[in-house]
């Protein structure tokens, strides 16, 4: 978290617009924070459509424009692993596909189909926040509470950037 991954996403889409591509943005309906919208720790916004079924065959197939040239998914580790699938069928009938989310969970373990997409990637940017505690380089997240649900839909009030020497992962059990 905090490392720009949605400012990185908003970017690339502009960019995109801006290249007179037509774009269309989709979020995890189970992210309720900005429904509707894609909005970055700097409170820069996009337009977004969230979907809650995510398979080659389900809604977000259905929902692209013919004009479609670039799909862009935010948060995409809320998604199950079915995701995987769909993105390479966009890419297969010729869609840029940007995919926006976390790679670990608070535990540093492996976070939903994040891992998949990152092998099947033609480019992987793996972006780092700054450590809250030593100020360094951080790709962990903290949590802050002793909530154990794997989701748990926060910012900095429940998370916060660690590096690895400072992140303290939670007991098991």
């Amino acid at each position: 978290m905090f490392s720009g991954k949605t400012e990185e996403l908003i970017r690339r889409v502009r960019r995109a617009r801006i290249a007179g591509q037509y774009v269309e943005v989709f979020t995890p309906s189970t992210d309720t924070r900005s429904f509707g919208e894609v909005v970055s720790h700097a409170d820069r916004k996009l337009d977004g459509v969230p979907v809650r079924v995510v398979d080659p065959d389900a809604n977000l197939v259905r929902l692209l424009s013919d004009e479609t040239r670039v799909v862009a998914v935010d948060e995409a580790q809320f998604f199950d692993e079915s995701v995987v699938p769909l993105i390479r069928r966009l890419t297969d009938l010729g869609r840029k596909v940007i995919v926006a989310g976390l790679d670990l969970d608070y535990r540093g373990e492996p976070f939903g189909p994040m891992p998949l997409f990152m092998a099947a990637a033609d480019e992987v940017l793996k972006l780092s926040a700054v450590c809250m505690r030593c100020k360094a380089d951080a790709t962990r997240t903290q949590r802050l509470s002793d909530d154990t649900a794997r989701v748990l839909i926060g910012a900095d009030k429940e998370y916060e950037a660690r590096c690895r020497s400072c992140f303290v992962p939670p007991s098991p059990g």
